[in-house]
């Protein structure tokens, strides 16, 4: 395999998680008799780029398919990080009913929604028919479309350029990040301003993320990689913020390479931290196995441990990181009885791989768990509020990654 930016061999693993299968192809039950289909998942680094990306074995459509599982808006910590990024943008950028904004990846219209009702012109572009159903029942245009640069020209033809282009945890999810990037940089316009966000390649190496690591996710990236991506494509970053999002995301703003507005000193002083962190290093990556290692080991001692006492184990969250951990380790229903989540979509189904059913958060109730595990740490504040009923029998939430923690 070559490099999927800069085209050179690949020959650095640094992360290798056996085979598994895609992490939100969650079953019916009349699929649990039926083979299922797994993948090899592990991550490479390029070491001309830098750029870290798993192999590429799945293809986007059978990834993203018409029935895909997740829908952003049944996260409240992310309906109201998407609203806060609208009430700081528009004024920002002076965005009214003259400018257009187009969202890559809008799946159920969780963030245009804002702009509508702030009476700004937006399209969503969002290939998942479930998704996709969702955002136009609440009057947000979509396409159906998986964006590239051919779809860039299409819109341009029609005069669709946008003020501003935004992408969410999309980047990652691209199979040719090069011909997406010179999409970005034919449908904006002059003047006009793009926003990405990203979980942080340094955040992942340094809180051993290694859950995020899923056949969804086919790249990895450092604000250094991101900017080379950009220049070779005319365009060019010209502010970042970090975020907490994700444990610990990017938020990059870009432009066209000529544009007016001067290089922010945040993307001079991330790019030297990301260096004195190592992160165009190769010895960086060769310890990350063993701390992944390091995670699974611990999570099944304690599982296993608490069997033996005769304690009972539930499981909240049927996020994508959390298929990986539970894959990785082969947890079963005989460790973890059951899932929670808070989507219908994957309320009544089974976990890929674990086979461990999904149910709606009443069940805790009837169970009663000595212990809730968190599977999406990330929003694990979030999900102690929303079943702090637990503490009524003496339950306790835990965390796996990057260690057993005990909230």
């Amino acid at each position: 395999m070559n490099c999927r930016h800069c085209k050179r061999p690949l020959e650095h693993v640094f992360l290798d998680l056996g085979f598994a299968p895609p992490s939100n192809a969650y079953l019916d039950k009349a699929d649990l008799n039926k083979p299922e289909v797994y993948y090899p998942l592990r991550l490479k680094v390029c070491t001309y780029c830098w750029l870290v990306q798993t192999e590429d074995f799945a293809k986007a459509e059978e990834l993203f398919s018409p029935e895909y599982a997740y829908f952003s808006s049944t996260s409240t910590s992310w309906l109201a990080h998407a609203r806060s990024y609208t009430e700081k943008i528009i004024p920002l950028l002076q965005l009214n009913r003259s400018s257009f904004v187009v969202e890559l990846a809008s799946n159920d219209g969780y963030l245009l929604k804002n702009f509508v009702s702030a009476g700004i012109p937006c399209m969503g572009i969002e290939p998942t028919d479930s998704t996709a159903n969702a955002s136009e029942a609440a009057g947000i245009p979509t396409l159906r479309r998986f964006f590239g640069n051919e779809l860039a020209f299409q819109l341009r033809k029609e005069e669709k350029q946008a003020d501003l282009i935004i992408g969410n945890n999309v980047y990652a999810h691209v199979p040719d990040v090069n011909d997406f990037t010179l999409g970005l940089k034919t449908l904006l316009k002059t003047g006009g301003t793009i926003t990405l966000e990203f979980p942080h390649l340094l955040q992942l190496l340094e809180q051993q993320q290694f859950d995020t690591v899923y056949h969804e996710h086919y790249s990895y990236f450092s604000l250094y990689t991101v900017s080379k991506i950009f220049t070779e494509a005319g365009l060019r970053i010209y502010d970042v913020e970090q975020l907490d999002t994700h444990g610990g995301s990017l938020r990059i703003y870009g432009c066209h390479d000529d544009d007016f507005r001067p290089t922010c000193d945040s993307v001079i002083e991330l790019l030297s931290l990301e260096t004195a962190k190592g992160l165009q290093v190769p010895v960086t990556y060769e310890a990350f196995q063993e701390k992944a290692d390091t995670i699974k080991n611990g999570l099944l001692e304690f599982l296993i441990a608490q069997k033996k006492k005769g304690k009972k184990v539930a499981a909240y969250g049927a996020a994508a990181k959390g298929n990986t951990l539970l894959n990785y380790a082969g947890v079963k229903t005989d460790l973890i009885a059951f899932v929670c989540d808070a989507a219908p979509s994957k309320q009544n189904k089974y976990l890929p791989g674990s086979h461990i059913p999904v149910l709606h958060a009443k069940a805790l109730k009837e169970f009663k768990p000595d212990w809730l595990l968190i599977l999406p740490w990330n929003i694990s504040k979030e999900v102690e509020s929303i079943t702090s009923f637990i503490n009524e029998w003496g339950g306790h939430h835990i965390t796996a990654v990057p260690a057993i923690n005990i909230l």
